[in-house]
């Protein structure tokens, strides 16, 4: 099985099972051949003609052409599947397939803190006892004495002691100050550094500091600016702290990160010299700077400038005008890249026309830019990378960064659609494919089948079974309102074709008939629309079980878009976004919780899918954009803290029976049935993945758990010390008002001959209130649910609420 990806100039195959047919994958008719032996041979020569460099400062890979050229649709490289599986078994299959960790880790660069050879490290540590460590730093101090004094006066100007360990004590004992007058550059990242008034003590000793990098440090962890401050105050030629600049920033940082100062020559050798001359590239991306605009950075110093970037920075102490006419006075300035929208305005074109001399704006050509007229280019778009903790285990990891490397696909025969989607994961060579903005080469997948046979492809039992489900979704048309009572005072005569109706419904107000076209009311699974009327006789005059516009309740994307017409936003429905036309929305909503640390999890349902089928709980916000690809769904946030029974969750699914919409006349059922999980309830991240820890629908022969009413009501009281009818009293009310949601936000869906049976799902949060999870067509499916709750399927068909719904 294999897909490719065409590239300009050459071809790639990569395994997938996605589409059908080479020709519908794109692939040149001269590569087919070339392809096909290649399959039938399983050759796998791409490594012959790439190679995988390290981006992004290792934590990404990235493909690229080793051989020296190529010709234009060329040849064909086939790309194996890593592993393979289905969302419900992705961590179990972590934890348990010898290696797959590991290697999933690697091709997803996010082991790059574990060292390969960390036993070795670990061995060399444990002898290292604390005085061990710090004879180790003092003689790295007597080394860079030793080689100072070798290239010069012996004055060290430029100290790293990085990952050594270095704590409070230490770093009182080592005296750097006395040791180091002259020291202008200090690294202490990665120590134990922990407490304040130390750290500054030592510190401001350092007169002649310029810059000072204290990153990963536990007392960044728990102090504000207070020892920024006193740093500063401390040390009053101190331009860079911890990677930003400070406001005293000048010459030496702007040097620093023009590469003329580092550890070789951390400082000019004369007052006199101007260093900067030299400097054409800076980077001053990310440096927290909030005033650029000094005697420093002018084209007086850097008259060779040509190439700058200040992306990242606030800059909110200049104007635009005034940070235009600096730049204006680069001579040599070509290439530039900034914010947009920000600094600089809010158009890449302004700034053009403002920067003449410019051939570049963020990576794009100003010709470019102009004939096009664009006005954002590059607003702060970085690769999405990984991200994870060091304790995070390697399983996790893959979890949460799988979503940037996944392809998926769904398998279908002539029967049905998986219900299920397939999740893949491409191996080394395919995973280090970039995208680009402006491509060198093309994806499409196909599906190679060596006996040249799927069911699902055959196009002829397609046709077939679309003509026997020739039924379309349209809604009926409404007509006036009716008595339903026969003037004749026969019994009522009712087609269906559901046997439980025709088995069960023996009241002798009722009649069974075998003819749509006879019948006084019809009761089908089916959509009654033009064509069926057509097909059966069925007329405007007859009773159905259904209304038109229906689906404006029981999609699920649908009856949000309802509620939030009629409602606005009501405690009783979760926030709920449809994906196909609210992702930004969502996404907003989103960084909006993560932001003020508020619960992130999201549960993803399909638009008119059932029993929980292709719904996934997550908080991740790369597997809810990637989830999207499975089909169209709704993203609701998760209702993480639920009302329990016995420790598990449940929800209620109450029969609503609707005789009009206008006026709104609805019936409710005070028997429910009670689904229960099979597992105890848990936010553990890893119970995500479990079916019966978060979802009560048991299907595919999972064990089924249910209760009746009466026991369910009587336990959950004792247990929670409630009383139900307070609870039901609101259920009633979110019920009620569903109903009247649809009422007002679509009149359309009244009708004099509508009558109709649906269920509501509703769950309970940990304050007893209720929350809407659906709502669903009952065409036939409330006869077995409300046997299960009843005890009785006849008593149900032929209970007097039935009677009483249909009649007028």
């Amino acid at each position: 099985m294999a897909g490719y990806f065409v590239m300009e100039p050459c071809v790639i195959v990569a395994a997938t099972l996605m589409a059908v047919g080479v020709v519908a994958s794109g692939l040149p008719q001269s590569l087919h051949r070339q392809l096909f032996q290649k399959l039938t041979t399983e050759t796998f020569d791409a490594g012959s003609y790439f190679k995988i460099e390290v981006c992004e400062d290792g934590r990404q890979r990235r493909l690229v052409l080793d051989s020296q050229s190529m010709p234009k649709e060329s040849n064909v490289f086939l790309v194996d599947h890593a592993w393979t599986f289905r969302l419900s078994d992705a961590f179990s299959q972590l934890q348990e397939v010898p290696g797959l960790a590991q290697r999933m880790a690697s091709l997803m660069c996010v082991d790059t803190d574990l060292d390969t050879d960390i036993e070795e490290v670990d061995a060399v540590k444990g002898v290292l006892h604390e005085n061990g460590t710090k004879s180790n730093v003092e003689d790295i101090l007597e080394s860079e004495i030793h080689n100072a004094t070798e290239k010069g006066d012996g004055t060290v100007k430029w100290l790293e002691l990085e990952d050594a360990d270095i704590g409070d004590d230490m770093l009182l004992s080592l005296n750097l100050s006395s040791k180091f007058p002259d020291l202008q550059a200090l690294s202490l990242c990665g120590n134990k550094l922990e407490t304040v008034e130390i750290i500054v003590q030592e510190v401001t000793k350092l007169k002649n500091l310029r810059a000072l990098w204290l990153n990963n440090n536990p007392v960044l962890k728990k102090c504000d600016h207070c020892m920024e401050d006193a740093i500063l105050q401390g040390c009053p030629k101190l331009e860079i702290y911890n990677s930003n600049f400070t406001i005293n920033f000048g010459e030496w940082a702007l040097g620093f990160c023009g590469e003329v100062y580092d550890k070789d020559n951390p400082s000019s050798l004369c007052l006199r010299d101007r260093p900067l001359q030299s400097v054409t590239s800076l980077d001053l991306s990310n440096r927290c700077i909030h005033n650029l605009v000094n005697k420093a950075f002018s084209p007086a110093e850097m008259p060779s400038l040509s190439h700058l970037n200040i992306r990242g920075n606030p800059l909110e102490q200049n104007s635009v005008r005034e940070l235009l006419e600096v730049l204006k006075g680069f001579p040599c300035l070509q290439s530039l890249g900034v914010d947009i929208p920000g600094p600089l305005g809010e158009s890449a074109i302004e700034i053009l026309e403002s920067l003449p001399t410019l051939c570049t704006l963020n990576g794009v050509t100003a010709s470019k830019i102009l004939e096009e007229g664009k006005h954002v280019i590059d607003s702060m778009l970085q690769p999405r990378l990984p991200e994870w903790s060091a304790d995070q285990p390697l399983a996790d990891r893959v979890l949460s960064a799988m979503w940037l490397y996944l392809m998926t696909y769904r398998l279908a025969n002539e029967e049905k659609i998986d219900e299920t989607s397939v999740w893949y994961v491409m191996d080394e060579l395919g995973s280090a494919v970039r995208h680009s903005d402006e491509p060198n080469f093309r994806v499409a997948p196909f599906l190679f089948m060596p006996e040249g046979k799927l069911s699902s492809a055959e196009y002829e039992k397609h046709c077939q079974k679309l003509q026997f489900k020739s039924l379309s979704y349209t809604p009926t048309k409404s007509s006036n309102t009716e008595s339903l009572h026969r003037s004749d005072g026969c019994a009522s005569r009712v087609y269906t074709d559901i046997p439980y109706v025709e088995e069960f419904l023996t009241r002798t107000e009722f009649v069974i008939t075998t003819e749509p076209k006879d019948a006084d009311i019809i009761w089908t699974s089916l959509q009654v629309d033009e064509d069926m009327k057509k097909a059966t006789g069925i007329t405007d005059q007859q009773y159905v079980n259904q209304f038109p516009f229906e689906s404006c309740l029981v999609m699920k994307h649908h009856l949000a878009e309802t509620v939030q017409k009629a409602h606005g936003s009501p405690e009783w429905l979760q926030p709920t976004y449809n994906l196909e036309t609210h992702l930004p929305q969502l996404i907003g909503d989103y960084y909006v919780r993560k932001r003020d640390g508020l619960n992130n999890l999201w549960i993803l349902k399909p638009w008119n899918m059932a029993r929980t089928i292709d719904t996934s709980v997550t908080d991740d916000l790369s597997a809810v954009i990637r989830l999207m690809e499975t089909g169209p769904k709704i993203c609701q946030k998760y209702i993480e803290f639920p009302a329990l029974f016995q420790g598990r969750k449940f929800d209620l699914r109450y029969i609503v029976l609707v005789r009009s919409m206008d006026p709104l006349e609805i019936f409710l059922s005070d028997v429910f049935w009670v689904r229960l999980a099979n597992n105890p309830y848990s936010l553990d991240k890893h119970s995500f993945f479990e079916y019966e820890t978060h979802f009560t629908v048991m299907n595919y022969g999972r064990k089924f758990n249910h209760m009746n009413t009466p026991d369910f009501v009587r336990e959950f009281e004792v247990e929670h010390q409630v009383k139900w009818l307070e609870i039901h009293q609101r259920v009633k009310n979110t019920i009620r008002s569903v109903f009247e949601a649809a009422a007002v936000a679509h009149p359309e869906m009244h009708s004099s001959k509508s009558r109709a049976m649906y269920g509501v799902d509703i769950m309970l949060d940990s304050s007893f209130q209720p929350k809407l999870l659906e709502v669903l067509p009952f065409p036939f499916e409330v006869i077995l649910y409300s046997a299960i709750v009843a005890e009785s399927i006849t008593e149900v068909a032929n209970s007097s609420m039935f009677v009483v719904w249909f009649a007028a």
